[in-house]
């Protein structure tokens, strides 16, 4: 026998390995769930607990909701951490991706500490994230009063990340592609977190390598019931199954809570930068109000809307919206501008809807802006691609792009805190006719509009949507290009003003002569449906 070179050693290793998973994947299925069984509801708000005390004397008008956007990340990690601090009854808690890192740690502590108390807490996690952290999660529902479960979780190959577990479940690819996209967090049925912010280090300014500029809502009032409502119909759901039916340990509950202890505490977990006394808006730490007993929040008439969560699996990619959609109804709202639409979208794909949409705004003369990430800035060069295809017929009906400079926002002086960190764009907001806005986990995209599911809400209030244009312009004036046709002839050109001098660039900014060319060598394969 002819002995194999080492290369050949590991291929075959290799394909062996991927036999193997393949074959373990067509063998596996997820388990049957007595749902009627594990069902629970929300607790509403009362005015027994201090939140709820808080919430009810603060708000105006029983019709009308609180909110306080929260550029900063370090304010918006705080104000989830503040509500489970002081939370006395229930903690209801939904996110895409929470990371096993000091921030994610950070939270579960105090997630942890509210249990202790004998708060109800019920997480909530998309199972794309948890590769290989099934230890951590079951170290957390090892806890009294804690109930953890997953939405539409991969069978097999748990220990592995996103990829191997994808290939393990290569024969469900049509269900493992729909994944939950919504962010969203209450405490004591009386207040909330909503908006694109996942839990890990790079949302909150704490990452080394990279921070993304993003926004939340902090928000008390008439929207919360229909929240808590949004939340119960996902928990309860036939996708979501308990993290303990499809996560195995032979760990005890003993030795598990000793484990998330150790990973928790403060050797493994230090606490975040001590806060600054404002943010851009001026406003100072959430925990200042809570202490007063008095909520300083804009107020205003607001709905809000979350995909069902079989969604997904109902529609087909590319198919019409489903009128119960986030997608749909932020479209619908988007076609009543008269005036102007401002809209800042990291992933921005404009698909056939969207691009008549467009074409329907600039006929009748509303202004439209729309801020994304650069070629250079954007996490998801694939998704850059789907974007860059559409930017010059975008132009030419006179749709104002902006693309987010990592460079520019390196060199503002504003107070984000960015330092020497890549800064990327992650903000999912609208803002129309100065005085409606949305503010959600949905992207002008494909993927948001028919494979993901999302939440989000439409607010009318001129004031907010005031604030919401200050922190999208600090982005789109100090740290974009504005993108432009090329007035001599073919292709583009990327403007920005620094000082008293005007830059023009005719090649994408920031970005290396190799990322531009994979990306051209790439275009012809994007599956742009799937972005």
């Amino acid at each position: 026998m002819t002995p194999q070179s080492p290369l050949q050693s590991r291929l075959f290793r290799a394909f062996a390995l991927l036999a193997s998973t393949l074959l373990l994947a067509a063998c596996s299925t997820l388990p049957s769930v007595n749902r009627d069984a594990i069902a629970s509801e929300a607790i509403p708000l009362s005015a027994e607990t201090t939140l709820g005390r808080i919430a009810s004397t603060s708000m105006p008008a029983p019709e009308l909701s609180g909110f306080r956007l929260m550029p900063l990340g370090l304010f918006s990690l705080d104000t989830r951490v503040q509500l489970a601090r002081r939370a006395e009854v229930s903690l209801d808690v939904q996110y895409y991706h929470f990371e096993n890192d000091e921030t994610g740690r950070w939270l579960l502590r105090a997630l942890r500490d509210a249990a202790e108390r004998g708060v109800r807490v019920r997480l909530l996690l998309d199972d794309l994230y948890t590769g290989g952290q099934d230890s951590l999660w079951l170290s957390f529902a090892a806890h009294k009063n804690v109930q953890v479960r997953l939405f539409n979780p991969f069978c097999c190959a748990r220990d592995r990340g996103q990829g191997a577990r994808f290939v393990a479940s290569a024969n469900e690819w049509s269900r493992v592609n729909h994944r939950m996209h919504n962010k969203l967090l209450i405490a004591d049925g009386a207040m909330a977190v909503i908006g694109g912010r996942n839990v890990a280090n790079e949302y909150y300014l704490r990452s080394q390598a990279e921070n993304f500029v993003d926004v939340d809502a902090f928000t008390v009032g008439w929207v919360v019931p229909p929240l808590q409502y949004l939340f119960d119909r996902y928990w309860n759901s036939d996708p979501v199954y308990p993290l303990e039916a499809v996560a195995k340990t032979d760990k005890s509950p003993a030795a598990l809570r000793a484990l998330f202890e150790d990973w928790t505490g403060p050797v493994k977990t230090p606490p975040p930068d001590e806060l600054p006394p404002n943010d851009i808006l001026g406003y100072g730490p959430i925990a200042d109000d809570l202490d007063l007993g008095r909520l300083g929040l804009i107020w205003g008439e607001a709905y809000v809307f979350a995909d069902h969560p079989d969604k997904p699996f109902d529609s087909d990619v590319g198919s019409d919206l489903l009128e119960t959609s986030v997608t749909y109804n932020v479209f619908e709202a988007i076609r009543g501008a008269k005036e102007e639409v401002v809209a800042s979208s990291p992933y921005f794909v404009p698909g056939q809807l969207s691009m008549e949409m467009f074409r329907e705004l600039r006929a009748k003369g509303v202004k439209v802006t729309v801020l994304t990430n650069s070629l250079a800035s954007t996490d998801e060069p694939v998704v850059h691609i789907g974007y860059a295809a559409h930017r010059e017929e975008l132009l030419r009906m006179g749709v104002d792009l902006y693309e987010l400079s990592s460079s520019r926002l390196k060199d503002n002086k504003r107070p984000f805190l960015f330092g020497k960190s890549l800064g990327r764009l992650h903000a999912k907001l609208v803002v129309i006719d100065r005085k409606r806005l949305f503010i959600g986990s949905m992207n002008l995209d494909p993927r948001s509009a028919s494979i993901n599911t999302e939440l989000g809400a439409v607010i009318d209030s001129p004031p907010l949507a005031r604030e919401l244009l200050r922190i999208i312009d600090i982005d789109r004036l100090q740290s974009a290009y504005r993108v432009r046709l090329n007035p001599k002839g073919a292709g583009l050109q990327w403007l920005s003003n620094d000082g008293e001098k005007e830059v023009i660039l005719t090649e994408e900014p920031d970005s290396t002569p190799w990322l531009r060319i994979k990306s051209w060598l790439l275009s012809p394969f994007v599956p742009v449906e799937q972005l």
